[in-house]
Parts: C-alpha cells; structure tokens; sequence
C-alpha cells in the first residue's frame, strides 16, 4: 500500500490497547520487564553494547529511550522515505545538533552548503568551533572538485551537510554529486557521511536516501506536524547509523515526549493531502507575483527552466513536486517589505513554515538575523526579500491578501 494508506495504522493493533482505534497517550516515564534476563537484553541493546539478534526487538525500558507513541511515529515516518529507521526528537535543532555531534569530533572538518536555515548557521558557525571543529561552506553550483578545492589543507573530512531546496532562496544542491565527493574524500579509516536537511520539500516532494544521502533530516514541526501546535524533530536513514544516533540521543536526553508523538501521528494522516493542496496553492501565488509590477524576482522551484541550466536539471532529477515554499524580492528594500508585511490580513506575519496557515516574515532581519550580513547579500538573500509558506486556505483568498496588501507599498 501507498504511505498515505499506511498512515492510518501502519505499526499499531488497537487489541494492543483495548480496542481503541487510535494509538493512546502512553504517558509513563517507566515500562515493567517480565524478568531480569529481559531488562539485560533490553539495556544491552540501547546503551549500543551489542547489536539485535536476527528477529530481536529493543523492549519498552523507560520514555528516554523509548516509548509506543514514538516507535510507532518513527517507523511510519520510514515509509515515505523508504528508510530502514527513524529516530524523533523534541525540535528540528535537537535533531540537527544530535548528527553534527554524533559524527564530528575535534579537528573534523564539516563541509556545508549555503544558505542554511539561521539556527543551523549559527550553530556551525559559532558553537562547533568551540569543539575544535573547522568548517567550510560551498555554495549551489560549485561542483565536486571545486569544494574538494575549496577543502584542503581545512582538516580531516567526515561530513558533507546539505539543505535542498536552500531556506529562504530554493537554490538547490545536487544530491548525488555530494555522494560523489563524500565518496572521494573517505577513506577505509574514516566514511564521509552525507546528511540532507528536507525540511523544505516535506517527506513528499524529495527523498534524498535514494540519491546516495546517508541521512535525511527533518524540522517534524512543518509539513509533519502542520498545524502549529508542536515542535519536533526527526532523522531517517540506514539501521546501523540511527542506532548510533539514538545511543547519543538518550545520554542527550533530547527526544520526543509521548504527547508530541501523538500529536505527529495524527499529523501523519492527513500530510499527503495538505502537502497537494500546498503546492497547488503555490503555483497560484507564484503564478501571480511573477506579473505584479511591484515585485521584482520570485523564488520558486516551478518557476525554474531549461535556461536555468544545472539548476533546472537537479530539480528534474531529484525533486518529485514544486514545494509550496517561496519567496520574492519587491522592488525597493526593508521599508517596502515591511510596508507589505505589515498590511497582510489572512496571511499571518510570523515565522515557522509547512502548516495549515499561510505565513509570511522577513528573513534578512528575522530567521536568517545572525547570518553574516555580507554572506547574505552575496546570496540574494536581501533586505528587500520576503518569504511565504503557502497554507491550505483558498489560493483566490491568498492573492487578494496579497494584491491589497502590495497596494499598499
């Protein structure tokens, strides 16, 4: 069966818990084991002292390391990204900061693409340096024996860390290109791993596993939970490298609590639907904003073609949808982008992205503020810049918001 079908049961037997037809709220911090030799093999297993058995399963210990809502939250997440695991965690930044330092140590060098979502820039930026850790950053179309230059002399390679489509200005990173340089740069002592930020696409529209990446990360609090109302974090890939990932998970104590779990399962029914209706939603939007006058560039991956060259072939090759993520540059700087911002009605001013809600904010002063305002300018990402994550209301709703708010400008 198709996801969208799973996501209604996939992982849970309401016999499991009297009948109900909906995974409950396991809201208990600890789990009874039948015996003694049971708890061993249990801890054995999490604390990563031995692998599974064939057919073995890891037993319910305590809500750290383990819970239903969360086993079950994780391996319907794997289905739409055919991945062999998942691991959930209590924010996107939780499931981010939990990979760089699981596969990083000191005097590693980090290679990673620019833009990047704000928190994520500053986390590398400012706290990995700290550890002794170098990085390099390469931007969309540089290929592999350019960043392999750009890398030398820097430190020992061990990851390559990408967001595709890039947050806020949807320039996109080939995928299997980075699997090429990773490939390149490892060696029998050391695999170089590859990790694809998807927050943009959603488990939809992009799945990075089947173009070489090792590990597909994802802010759960957009398109999975889409509603607002939790924030999470989720990271997929093989058996092996989430299982390395969820042993430093419990000693960093950074997972999901139960009702966050549930939250996201509920999520899960209905993510295909909202994800369709988003993008066709965007294409409308697009589809206006590329006439109006008053805006001067839009960044959507619908609007790409073969002119565009190499991006226009990454997003043949790698994207299954347009995404309902864009932006544009309205003609003047902060005082009309503000302006705009300011007099929008249905679409709410605030930050966060892939809900239900249209919303809209300024990246250059607000998700992206502590990027280096330089590095920022050099990648369009401006002062007259303004982001909208397309919600699911009517598209002829959402253009009239925005026609009138331009009006004002």
């Amino acid at each position: 069966m198709k996801p969208e079908s799973l996501m209604m049961s996939y992982g849970y037997n309401p016999a499991w818990s009297e009948g109900a037809i909906k995974c409950p709220i396991f809201q208990t911090s600890t789990f009874v084991f039948q015996n003694a030799e049971e708890g061993k093999a249990f801890f054995e297993i999490a604390y990563g002292k031995r692998d599974k058995h064939p057919g073995e399963k890891l037993g319910l210990i305590y809500s750290r390391i383990n819970n239903p809502d969360l086993e079950i939250l994780e391996n319907r997440l794997t289905l739409w990204d055919k991945a062999e695991a998942c691991a959930v965690f209590e924010s996107g930044m939780s499931a981010i900061t939990t990979v760089l330092l699981e596969f990083l140590k000191p005097g590693d060098l980090l290679l990673h693409s620019s833009p990047l979502y704000g928190g994520t820039d500053h986390f590398i930026k400012k706290v990995l340096p700290a550890f002794g850790i170098k990085t390099a950053e390469f931007k969309a179309g540089m290929n592999a024996e350019q960043i392999q230059e750009l890398a030398k002399g820097l430190g020992k390679p061990s990851l390559v860390y990408i967001e595709t489509p890039a947050n806020p200005t949807n320039s996109l990173i080939d995928i299997a290109m980075c699997r090429k340089l990773a490939d390149e740069l490892s060696t029998p002592e050391n695999k170089v791993h590859v990790a694809v930020d998807n927050t943009y696409m959603g488990p939809v529209w992009q799945h990075p596993l089947e173009h070489g990446a090792d590990l597909v990360i994802y802010s759960a609090t957009k398109y999975i939970g889409g509603h607002s109302d939790v924030i999470a974090g989720a990271v997929l890939g093989n058996a092996q490298i989430i299982q390395r990932i969820k042993v430093l998970r419990t000693f960093l104590g950074n997972m999901a609590g139960p009702w966050t779990g549930w939250l996201l399962l509920r999520s899960l029914e209905t993510l295909k639907v909202r994800m369709d209706q988003q993008e066709y939603n965007a294409s409308k939007v697009a589809e206006f904003l590329n006439q109006h006058p008053k805006v001067e560039k839009v960044y959507y991956l619908g609007n790409l073609k073969p002119e565009d060259g190499e991006q226009y072939a990454i997003f043949n090759r790698q994207c299954k949808g347009k995404g309902a993520m864009l932006s544009f540059d309205i003609k003047g700087s902060e005082k009309e982008a503000f302006l705009f911002l300011n007099n929008l009605k249905l679409i709410k001013l605030a930050v966060s992205l892939g809900s239900t809600e249209s919303l809209a904010e300024h990246p250059y002063t607000m998700t992206h503020a502590d990027v280096d305002d330089d590095e920022k300018n050099a990648l369009s990402l401006t002062e007259k810049m303004v982001r909208l994550s397309v919600g699911v209301e009517h598209y002829s709703d959402l253009i009239a918001d925005i026609s009138q708010a331009l009006d004002k400008v």
